[in-house]
């Protein structure tokens, strides 16, 4: 009897394998090519833009560079310990300026989160400031509003790459006074002595920029656009060395998109490739041509509290083909309240989704990659794999399903390396707090087409080509 017991757990237990095997064999897969940590981009076309054609005055198109190109001295495994350390204050500022959004305030304002002294902005362009115009580079941020850069004469300014920009020597730069509705959209508006607007931005880490909010003209290439409403920052504490400012590309009044909507449709785009693809460089268009046709659109929903995010319904997660069970629309709400929702961020890399949706995530994708060496965990990566010594792997498909948009994610978008020995981790993350972030990892490789006209935000897969 006690041997029939034995015999009757041994074929329970080889069958309980069998079958948790041939589940994970009937999960949809992709090959993943393995590629090692990538060095520091180089930076291309400083200065001068060539172009055999006339620009066109309703379009603009410019090329993007990520951040580790300012840190061409660190080892690929320096840039991203930096990048994740970035990444972690940069989310918790997102997360910090959410929540205090959605509180009553017995103040008249609340302070700006940009993503320049978080960590924030991981792309950077060029663009010229001024007239004649002065080159710069600007870190582009989704996820802050005003444009500001740091002006001379300086009270305080962090060490940038280019000369500071003196308004001054600028024939368009021009004061807005204090009565001017441009000052009046500012979250905490100054007048000086003269009745001109003053403007103050301040982060999460107490750092700030501090100056004179006047208009400019900026120049994208050989295209100008006037009168752009620009904080010129005399008092710039404690922020990232190495851009000159931030170009605010989120959904507030003040951001560079819905000042110009008129001219350019209140429309743009990006595409964002991996930093290992330098052949590919990334792109941000404004106008129209921003649009992509294949693009699959999700509606943008709005947040009464906070109107600078870009907010869009998550309604669940596929592994392998199969909807994850546990991950519905309902755990991605956005309350009345301005709590939860998902935002779409270019300047964060990782994804983070709320706890109990990313726990069923990670379970699923643990359970289609039962063949493959687990590693121990790495920074804010639970679930790690030891794939030295191979060249390529099988891995579940990831799909994220937006409300009306189905976006099937390249495998290089959630297996990323970590170090030179061939660790990879699952790029997402779980959060205790409510708001979910999608991050510039997961959107690698698409154009991401921001239509605030249309209030809507679309998903072109190969959108870099």
């Amino acid at each position: 009897m006690e041997e029939k017991k034995k015999t009757h757990l041994f074929f329970s237990l080889i069958f309980t394998l069998l079958l948790s095997f041939s589940a994970a064999a009937l999960l949809d897969h992709q090959t993943l090519l393995l590629s090692p940590l990538p060095s520091a981009p180089t930076l291309s076309q400083p200065e001068s833009f060539s172009a055999t054609s006339e620009p066109d005055p309703d379009s603009l198109s410019l090329q993007l560079h990520h951040l580790d190109a300012l840190s061409s001295n660190q080892t690929p495994s320096q840039l991203f310990h930096l990048r994740l350390h970035r990444d972690a204050l940069r989310f918790t500022s997102l997360t910090s300026l959410a929540a205090a959004r959605t509180r009553p305030s017995p103040g008249f304002s609340s302070s700006i989160v940009s993503g320049l002294s978080q960590g924030s902005g991981e792309y950077f362009t060029r663009i010229g400031v001024g007239t004649p115009p002065k080159y710069i580079y600007m870190v582009l941020d989704t996820g802050s509003d005003v444009v500001w850069l740091q002006c001379a004469p300086c009270k305080r300014c962090y060490a940038q790459t280019d000369p500071v920009f003196d308004p001054r020597k600028s024939s368009t730069s021009s004061p807005i006074p204090c009565s001017s509705p441009l000052c009046r959209k500012l979250d905490t508006p100054g007048c000086n002595s003269k009745k001109t607007c003053l403007y103050q931005v301040s982060y999460g880490d107490g750092s700030f920029t501090v100056g004179e909010f006047s208009t400019e003209t900026l120049t994208f290439r050989r295209t100008k656009v006037p009168r752009v409403a620009v904080g010129c920052g005399h008092d710039n504490e404690g922020l990232f060395v190495g851009a000159a400012g931030l170009l605010g590309l989120g959904r507030g009044k003040l951001s560079f998109p819905s000042q110009t909507g008129p001219r350019f449709k209140s429309k743009f785009s990006y595409c964002l490739v991996d930093r290992a693809a330098s052949s590919k460089p990334s792109s941000v268009v404004f106008g129209d041509s921003a649009v992509s046709r294949t693009a699959r659109f999700t509606p943008l929903v709005s947040n009464p509290k906070l109107d600078t995010f870009y907010y869009v319904e998550l309604i669940g997660i596929s592994v392998g083909g199969t909807r994850v069970p546990g991950i519905s629309a309902s755990l991605f709400k956005l309350d009345p309240a301005g709590n939860g929702g998902v935002i779409i961020d270019s300047g964060t890399s990782v994804t983070r989704l709320t706890r109990s949706a990313y726990n069923s995530l990670r379970n699923a994708f643990r359970a289609g990659t039962t063949t493959l060496k687990r590693a121990p965990e790495f920074s804010l990566f639970d679930t790690c794999f030891d794939l030295s010594g191979k060249t390529e792997v099988k891995v579940p498909t990831v799909v994220l399903h937006f409300r009306g948009a189905d976006v099937s994610l390249p495998a290089t978008n959630y297996l990323i390396p970590v170090d030179s020995s061939g660790t990879f981790c699952f790029a997402f993350a779980g959060t205790m707090g409510g708001l979910s972030i999608i991050g510039n990892i997961q959107q690698q490789g698409f154009r991401v087409v921001y239509d605030l006209a249309g209030s809507r935000v679309g998903f072109a897969p190969r959108g870099c080509a």
